[in-house]
C-alpha cells in the first residue's frame, strides 16, 4: 500500500512549478547600461494565488486494502505588474515610478537631499550667527 497520500503529489507538483517561477529576475528584471553609464533596472510587483483540494469518498466497488476513492486538484496564478524603474548613475540612485499617482513617490525620493540641504543652510546660519556673537566681533 502507498504510503503517500494523493493530495501529497497535488501539493509537491504545485510547489515545484511555484520554485521555477519564483526567481529574482521576475521582481527585479535585467539591469540594461545607458550610453551615459547609467543603469536601469525594472522594478515589477508579483502576486501568486496557490490552491489546492481533495476528498476521499466511499465508492460502491472498494477493494479491500486500497483505501477510499480520491478525488482532488490544484491550481496557481500569477500576476506581473511592472511598477518602477531603478536608475543607478552619476552618484545617485532613484526611483521613478510608472503610476500616474506619483506625488507621494517623488516626495519620498526627494526627502533626503531636502534634509541635507536644510541641515547645509542651519550649519551654515548658525556658524554665522557664532562669530557674530563672538567676542571682539564688530557687530
Amino acid at each position: 500500500m502507498n504510503e503517500h497520500h494523493p493530495i501529497e503529489g497535488l501539493m509537491q507538483t504545485a510547489m515545484e512549478s511555484l520554485k521555477a517561477m519564483v526567481d529574482v529576475n521576475t521582481i527585479l528584471g535585467d539591469p540594461v547600461e545607458t550610453p551615459d553609464g547609467s543603469v536601469v533596472v525594472p522594478v515589477s510587483r508579483v502576486t501568486f494565488g496557490f490552491a489546492a483540494g481533495g476528498t476521499e469518498f466511499e465508492g460502491e466497488h472498494r477493494r479491500e486494502g486500497s483505501g477510499f476513492p480520491f478525488g482532488g486538484g490544484s491550481g496557481a496564478g500569477i500576476s506581473l505588474q511592472p511598477v518602477a524603474f531603478l536608475v543607478v548613475g552619476q552618484g545617485q540612485v532613484r526611483l521613478l515610478p510608472i503610476d500616474n499617482n506619483v506625488l507621494l513617490d517623488r516626495l519620498i525620493d526627494i526627502a533626503p537631499r531636502v534634509m541635507d540641504q536644510l541641515q547645509g543652510m542651519f550649519r551654515s546660519g548658525n556658524g554665522q550667527k557664532a562669530a557674530a556673537h563672538a567676542p571682539g566681533s564688530a557687530s
